[in-house]
């Protein structure tokens, strides 16, 4: 009995690995930050080793994500942190999300919230595990860049709009 759930399982595992998952490569950067932000050297690597893989639409695979179900759980991961924040359409989006996107950069950085424990487990991607003066860095970053949004556009097209709720 036991050697027939082995075998089960076993032909489970290797049926699963023909299961596709999307890869994160498109590498558009039409609504790149970039292009509309000051990015310096040092906020783009630290983005690059940290925050890119989840959040831009070009995402670096380690070798294991080629094994299921590891591929599909890796594929969902980015699309709902492409879905939180992508910095590759960031400037696609309206100012005060925008505005309010690098405001939850702040939080996020500055509570560890991100990036994610699970993406820095076991050592695997040991560049995302910021020191405190590389977290201060993107905090940094991301205020002057709220400064110069304050600075540039009126006050009222900054601030994210209260949603109502639908009346039924």
């Amino acid at each position: 009995m036991l050697k027939k759930i082995t075998i089960g399982i076993v032909l489970i595992l290797v049926a699963i690995q023909f299961i596709p998952a999307e890869k994160n490569e498109s590498n558009d950067q039409t609504f790149d930050i970039s292009k509309s932000y000051d990015l310096p050297d040092q906020v783009a690597t630290i983005m690059k080793g940290a925050c890119n893989d989840c959040h831009t639409n070009l995402t670096r695979y380690p070798w294991y994500s080629n094994i299921q179900p590891v591929k599909y759980f890796l594929a969902d991961h980015v699309q709902e942190g492409k879905q939180h924040l992508n910095f590759s359409e960031f400037t696609k989006l309206p100012l005060a999300v925008q505005n309010h996107k690098l405001e939850e950069v702040i939080e996020t950085v500055e509570s560890k919230e991100m990036p994610l424990e699970s993406y820095t487990y076991f050592g695997l991607h040991p560049e995302a595990d910021l020191t405190d003066e590389e977290r201060e860095v993107l905090i940094n970053w991301a205020k002057e860049q709220m400064a110069y949004l304050a600075a540039t556009y009126p006050a009222d097209s900054l601030v994210m709009k209260r949603r109502t709720p639908s009346s039924q």
